[in-house]
């Protein structure tokens, strides 16, 4: 089986910064050697570090480049990573080949009658709609019942071995990465942290900010009132991946505090995987990311996520009980061999419908 797997415009496809989108590519493609995969990205980066990376050009050639190299290149499918627009202007070029539109998020919901029809026709043009959980693919369901047969779920893998480390080795710190975003809970966590650093000195915080420089005019207000702890207060802004990594396997505590229901929670598998202790808003994937294997706390709030934070800090053997547990978890469910035996049969599965229905 020859896969075409497009990202979208703007993916560098960079190893050493990566958004969570990349990392999931990367980390599926790594896993299945059986077939035959190429990966289309933009130029600009120079550590791909993968076999099989197409690096378009950028500007109004862009889609030019990538139609002929999909030509010379005769995929079996053709799958779409995110873009909507992009799935659309391929599928009309090789209207032979079979589409899967990969949602690392959810599609947009119609909102009124014809937004309806109008998503209805562009979605019968696409073969299959891979989402991150379970949770994604029963909405898009509900949603378009007509091409309820389409929606697919396979949700993120991790390959933890980068991230492993001993649940017991442990510094009391809080840790936070994700989109410097009010989606993530950052406001609100910002907020909680105060009580915590107050009652316990000894303690310290990381938050580790995402896609910075579109967020920073949001964010800055709500970080700017933890400049009185000094360093005890570190604030790394888009920073790589390696570096998130290093942080998170030291950390005692993680949060995933995010008030929208998330599409999985890459972070908090990566989290997880790192050994820290997670706290999470359970919103959208994240339980099916994590299990039973957090402390959940249902209604965000600068109050209950400091208790949250409280709690943990005052009961070590719950915190090691937590992490351990929530390491293992993911060894056995989240593995990249277990998500991309699942990926590659959701191609096989509209190769094949497309074959009967020719």
């Amino acid at each position: 089986m020859r896969t075409a797997v497009l990202l979208p415009p703007g993916c560098l496809f960079s190893e050493a910064q990566p958004n969570s989108m990349e990392t999931v590519v990367r980390t599926l493609a790594g896993a299945d050697q059986s077939d035959e995969t190429r990966i289309f990205c933009c130029q600009g980066a120079d550590d791909h570090n993968a076999p099989g990376v197409d690096a378009l050009p950028g500007g109004r050639g862009r889609m030019q480049a990538l139609i002929e190299r999909l030509r010379a290149f005769q995929p079996d499918v053709i799958e779409h990573h995110q873009q909507v627009k992009q799935a659309l202007t391929v599928q009309s070029a090789f209207p032979d080949r079979p589409h899967l539109l990969y949602r690392h998020n959810a599609l947009k919901p119609p909102g009124h009658r014809l937004d309806r029809w109008r998503y209805d026709t562009r979605y019968r043009r696409i073969d299959g709609f891979v989402f991150v959980s379970a949770a994604e693919s029963a909405a898009f369901a509900q949603t378009f019942p007509r091409l309820a047969d389409r929606a697919f779920a396979v949700p993120n893998p991790i390959d933890a071995t980068a991230w492993l480390a001993a649940p017991e080795d442990r510094r009391p710190v809080i840790a936070f990465a994700g989109r410097a975003m009010a989606e993530k809970g950052v406001d609100v966590l910002c907020a909680a942290l105060p009580a915590v650093l107050d009652a316990h000195p000894d303690w310290r915080a990381v938050l580790m900010l995402n896609d910075w420089d579109r967020h920073a005019a949001w964010a800055t207000p709500h970080i700017a009132p933890l400049a009185r702890y000094g360093d005890r207060v570190e604030v790394l802004k888009s920073a790589p991946l390696a570096e998130v990594r290093r942080r998170m396997q030291s950390a005692a505590i993680a949060l995933a505090p995010s008030v929208w229901d998330e599409p999985f929670g890459l972070t908090a598998i990566e989290a997880h995987a790192a050994g820290a202790a997670l706290i999470s808003s359970g919103r959208g994937g994240l339980r099916e990311a994590s299990g039973p294997h957090a402390l959940y706390v249902d209604e965000i709030t600068p109050q209950t996520l400091a208790a949250a934070m409280e709690r943990l800090i005052r009961d070590p053997a719950e915190r090691l009980a937590l992490s351990s547990a929530a390491q293992t978890h993911v060894l056995q469910a989240h593995t990249p061999q277990r998500r991309a035996a699942d990926l590659r049969q959701v191609r096989q599965t509209v190769i094949e419908r497309r074959r009967t229905a020719a």
